[in-house]
Parts: C-alpha cells; sequence; structure tokens
C-alpha cells in the first residue's frame, strides 16, 4: 500500500483546515517563544517602541504607523502584546494571499501557496521584530486582494478597501509607494484596468486616499531632510556592499526554505515507479489574466525595488523587504500548473515541518546552550528588565523625581528606557537631529541617565557623551548577570547621572 501522507489527505478534503493550522501554529510558536524566553526584545524593537512613544508625525525611519501601533501594544498588554501585534500581521498576510489564490487558482492551490511561504524567512524569524516591514506586508497582500476583487471580480466597493489598505501603507513603509505605481501601471496597461477607471469608485478611491496620507504628507515636506539622513545611514549599514546586491541576496536568502520544499516535492532525480505514485493536487484551470496578475505583483516589484536601490545607492526604506515576498508562494504554484503531483510526500511533509519547528527550537537553544559552549551573547538574553529598573530606581532615590530621558549606546539607551517603569525618553545623543522630541538641554534641565558598555580595557564614556554632557561624572560600572550565564562574563554597563539642573 502507498503512504499519503495526512497533510497530503488534508490539502485534498479540508484545505481551509491545513490553511488555518499552518497559520495559526507558526503565529502561536513565535508569540510564546519570545515571551517565555527573550529577556530582551530583538532587533530594534526598542528603537522603534521609543519612536512610537512619542507619537510624532513621522522620524527618520519613515512614517509613523508602525511606530504608533507598536507603541499602543506595549501599553495595552506589554511586549507579549507586540509579539502578538507581529503574528496578527502575518497571520493576515497568510489570509490575504490564501483568499486571493481561492479565488484565482482554487482553495486547494491557495493552501499550498501559504504552505511554501513557512518557508520564506521573511515571515519567520523576523517577524517578532515588530516594525515597518511587518506591518506593511498584510497591507501590501490586502491591498492585492481588494484590487484584484475591483479590476478581476468588478466588485467596484473593493475600490474603497484599496484605498484604506494603500493609505496605511504608505502611513507605515515608503516601499508602499512601488505598489501604488505600478497599479496605476497596471490598471493603465490593461484592458480590464482602462473599463474600471470609466467607473467614478477609483477616482473617489483616490481622493480618500489623499485624504488618509495628508497629514503625513505636510509632516514630509517640512521634514524631508530628516528623513533623507536616515536613508543615509541605512547606506552605512551595508558597507561596502551596493545597496542592490545586498537586497537582491536578501531577497534570495528568504526563498531557501521555499526552493528546498520545492526540490524535495518534484523529487529529483525520480524513477518510473516513483512518478507513476505520486499523489495529485489538482485545480480548474486558472484564468489567464490571473496568472498574468499573480506574476506581475510576485515579481515586478521586487526588480523595481532593486533598481531604485542602485539608483540611490541606498537601501532607504528596502532594508526591510517583506512586502516583496507576499506572493512568491502564490507564484510558484500558479506556474507549477493545474495538476501539484507531490513525490516523496513524506519526507516534504518532515521537512515542511522541520521548517516550522525548528527556527523557534533553535532560538530557544541559543539562549540555553550558546554561553556554554562559545563565546556568544545573544542580545535577546541581556537583562532588559533589571538594567532598566536599576537605572530608574537610582536616579529615583538621588533626586526624588522620575527618570524622564536615558541617552548613551544607540542599542543599550532605547532598552534601558523600555524596561524602565517610568517608560522615559530616549535622546539620540549619537544623531541628535533624529530625536526632535529631546536635546542635550532638556535632559541638562530635567535630569536623565547615560549608560554605556564597558570592557576590561574601557570603562571611560565615549568621547560624544563628554562633549555633550561635560559636567557629567561617571560612576562604577554595574555589573548584571544574565538569565542563562554560562562560561560568558558579567554584562558590565558604565553610567553616570545627570542630576536636573538647580539641584544641589
Amino acid at each position: 500500500m502507498h503512504y499519503v501522507s495526512l497533510i497530503v489527505e488534508a490539502l485534498r478534503g479540508r484545505p481551509r483546515l491545513v490553511f488555518w493550522t499552518a497559520a495559526l501554529t507558526q503565529s502561536f510558536l513565535w508569540v510564546v517563544i519570545p515571551s517565555l524566553f527573550y529577556s530582551a526584545p530583538p532587533g530594534e524593537l526598542p528603537t522603534t517602541l521609543a519612536i512610537g512613544h512619542e507619537f510624532m508625525l513621522g522620524s527618520y525611519l519613515g512614517p509613523p504607523l508602525a511606530f504608533w501601533l507598536g507603541e499602543l501594544a506595549f501599553r495595552i498588554a506589554g511586549i507579549v502584546g507586540v509579539y502578538l501585534l507581529a503574528q496578527v500581521c502575518i497571520v493576515v498576510t497568510y489570509w490575504a494571499v490564501f483568499t486571493l489564490g481561492r479565488a484565482i487558482v482554487g482553495v486547494r492551490h491557495a493552501a499550498l501557496a501559504v504552505l511554501l511561504m513557512v518557508g520564506i524567512a521573511a515571515f519567520t524569524v523576523p517577524s517578532v521584530d515588530f516594525g515597518p516591514a511587518v506591518l506593511a506586508a498584510p497591507l501590501w497582500a490586502l491591498a492585492l486582494l481588494h484590487y484584484w476583487r475591483g479590476l478581476g471580480e468588478d466588485k467596484r466597493g473593493a475600490w474603497f478597501l484599496l484605498a484604506l489598505d494603500l493609505g496605511l501603507l504608505l502611513l507605515t513603509s515608503y516601499i508602499g509607494l512601488i505598489l501604488l505605481l505600478l497599479l496605476v501601471l497596471f490598471s493603465v496597461a490593461t484592458s480590464r484596468g482602462r473599463h474600471a477607471l470609466l467607473h467614478a469608485e477609483p477616482w473617489i478611491s483616490a481622493l480618500l486616499l489623499a485624504i488618509i496620507v495628508f497629514p503625513h504628507a505636510w509632516w514630509l515636506a517640512h521634514q524631508s531632510d530628516l528623513v533623507i539622513s536616515g536613508w543615509q545611514a541605512s547606506a552605512a549599514t551595508v558597507g561596502r556592499v551596493p545597496a542592490w546586491a545586498w537586497l537582491t541576496a536578501f531577497l534570495l536568502a528568504s526563498h531557501i526554505g521555499l526552493v528546498l520544499l520545492i526540490a524535495l516535492a518534484t523529487g529529483w532525480p525520480r524513477g518510473r515507479r516513483e512518478r507513476a505514485r505520486a499523489p495529485e493536487i489538482d485545480r480548474a484551470p486558472a484564468p489567464a489574466f490571473g496568472r498574468a496578475y499573480v506574476y506581475v505583483f510576485a515579481l515586478v516589484p521586487a526588480f523595481a525595488a532593486i533598481a531604485v536601490a542602485a539608483a540611490a545607492r541606498r537601501l532607504g526604506p528596502f532594508d526591510g523587504a517583506a512586502p516583496l515576498l507576499v506572493l512568491s508562494g502564490l507564484a510558484v504554484i500558479t506556474a507549477a500548473g493545474d495538476r501539484v503531483l507531490l513525490y516523496r510526500e513524506r519526507l516534504v511533509s518532515s521537512a515542511w515541518l522541520g521548517i516550522l519547528v525548528a527556527p523557534p527550537l533553535v532560538a530557544v537553544a541559543g539562549i540555553a546552550v550558546m554561553p556554554w559552549i562559545a563565546s556568544v551573547d545573544p542580545r535577546v538574553a541581556q537583562p532588559a528588565n533589571a538594567e532598566g529598573h536599576f537605572f530608574a530606581q537610582t536616579f529615583q532615590r538621588r533626586t526624588g523625581e522620575p527618570l524622564q530621558y536615558v541617552a548613551g549606546d544607540q542599542r543599550l539607551a532605547p532598552l534601558v528606557a523600555l524596561a524602565a517603569p517610568s517608560r522615559p525618553h530616549v535622546y539620540f545623543d549619537w544623531a541628535p537631529k533624529w530625536s526632535p522630541w529631546a536635546s542635550a538641554a532638556d535632559m541638562r534641565k530635567a535630569g536623565g541617565v547615560l549608560v554605556w558598555p564597558v570592557s576590561a580595557a574601557r570603562t571611560a564614556p565615549p568621547a560624544r557623551l563628554k562633549r555633550q554632557f561635560p559636567k557629567m561624572v561617571p560612576e562604577v560600572p554595574q555589573s548584571f548577570e544574565r538569565p542563562v550565564q554560562g562560561f560568558l562574563p558579567s554584562i558590565r554597563l558604565g553610567w553616570a547621572v545627570i542630576r536636573p539642573q538647580g539641584e544641589k
């Protein structure tokens, strides 16, 4: 008897169940694992929340929506709320792709497309680091879904939802400009698009879009130099590697898991007996316009982003390019034809489960094991709460006032501010114009804490801190233990208290 995996049987009989099981399982893992095992938020999340804490109309990192939502989630449910928000974004992305695929290639193949998306790295490990790229992914996918409903299915009310999607996308990341321009060109270049433009709904939607983005556009007109400075800094993040090459490598590397699943499913090399036994997942023929729609919006945005990065010689908003990948799985399934043969389905099923479960398990192992076997200091193992509470309590004991400002190291200052009970402002002393809500003068007036990492060879504060706060008096470095210390040395932080002006 030929073995047929449970996943294959479920795909044939209950594809919606397969979709929801895959999407919710992945999201559950990436909420629970960080919540239980991360003692510090990953990546740039502390900086994201430091910016969102100020509720500005924009920042050097671009539009404000992701920063606002991250801050609101943190205020409602703490850091777990931010992790949950990030995974809601991933589930909505998957749902939009599944719904779009169901309309074009059928429900079974749409479920297959979402299963392939589990192999795209940008939607797994980096998704915990909530920010503009994570929020832009569902908005991008929803825009493509509603554009299809308005254009491909002639549902005129979908144009208003499209305007809302695009407006929120442009309030999240400037990468949305690529999608907006491509939608305009696609509408003009296709007969269906030109026919749709004869109705009033697209034009009313354009007005709605303009109203949504107007506040940020007004801010951008007056603060464009701030955003440009952020883009210039993004060029330094890739070093000597050209921005377009870095982006290309990122997009290709994100597909490694997807490519592995495809390679296993095709079964090359295979014998004649294997070819006869392969289970089949079929569909009704996909319409030509639907296939063209998927290919265009899966491929052209990535090439456009690479071209812009090459022309500008910097990444700009493309340092988080998850939105460019939302249709990769659907494009592969569309190209596979009306009959998808799954060779070696046992191995494919095992590989898929491995790709789903392995990254969170590796994250836990890195925290628990690496300090014992290698000199590796995981950022997510930083004792953030202990650091934040120590500096906040010390400042309040000495001044009688709650801690209002933190500055110093570019990574530590946002982390300490996030964990401090008073949620102080972060003054970006390394780039003062990036924090228009605070200045060195504000910090000297209200007081604050300066923090920086120290080592056995160097305990002195950075020179820029001495220039901006010439009266600072460094304290004895403070040591902190990690949750899993292993053979690593204790974390030692240099620090200084800036007393409020007028205090003796």
